[in-house]
């Protein structure tokens, strides 16, 4: 059984990307990037998800030896020319201020109507070997921004993203709901012929 590792120490996501593995019919143990406490975090140097997401599961598989996955994602507001996108986690300065991240964002989009509030979560999912060997593939969940936060559940931007055909935001899904449509699971399952095809 080849042991993967996860570059998060996010215990929801491990269980995410398992869940997928293992409906797949792929038998491969997964593990975060707790069990190797000893390597440092990565900074997100790159300008795309997808270097952000490289970055991470390249600095992992050379650490360990071992196959790495990491995903990066964040919102693409259509009238910000894709912002906050990488930012997303710190748009309003410091790293993971939900609230004000939200806040300021709603801020920016105060007299933007309806008819110009597009957006979409994007993510993207790369799986780094030990040689090098890279891929990189993405997921895309399109919405409408509210004007106000909405709902409980969920985190970062999901209180006011309303999916295309949703009448409720992320934050107002149940988990499998989310996880059915969200980026990060469309990015995550678009890896698994990937998996297949390098780790077999």
């Amino acid at each position: 059984m080849t042991r993967l590792i996860l570059a998060t120490r996010n215990a929801g996501k491990i269980t995410e990307l398992h869940a997928i593995l293992s409906a797949a019919g792929l038998p491969h143990e997964l593990v975060g990037a707790d069990a190797y406490p000893h390597i440092p975090d990565v900074k997100e140097t790159g300008v795309t998800f997808a270097e952000n997401a490289l970055l991470k599961a390249h600095t992992l598989a050379r650490a360990t030896g071992l196959p790495a996955i990491a995903d990066d994602s964040g919102l693409c507001v259509d009238v910000l020319n894709g912002a906050p996108g990488i930012f997303s986690a710190r748009w309003a300065g410091q790293h993971g201020d939900d609230r004000a991240n939200l806040n300021l964002l709603l801020a920016q989009l105060s007299d933007i109507d309806d008819a110009h509030r597009g957006a979409h979560f994007a993510c993207a999912a790369a799986l780094a070997l030990p040689d090098g060997t890279e891929r990189v593939v993405e997921g895309h969940l399109a919405g409408t921004l509210r004007h106000t936060p909405s709902g409980t559940g969920g985190f970062g931007y999901d209180p006011i993203l309303q999916p295309d055909g949703e009448t409720r935001t992320c934050a107002e899904l149940t988990p499998d709901e989310k996880n059915a449509i969200s980026h990060r699971g469309k990015a995550f399952r678009a890896l698994v012929p990937v998996v297949r095809e390098l780790l077999g």
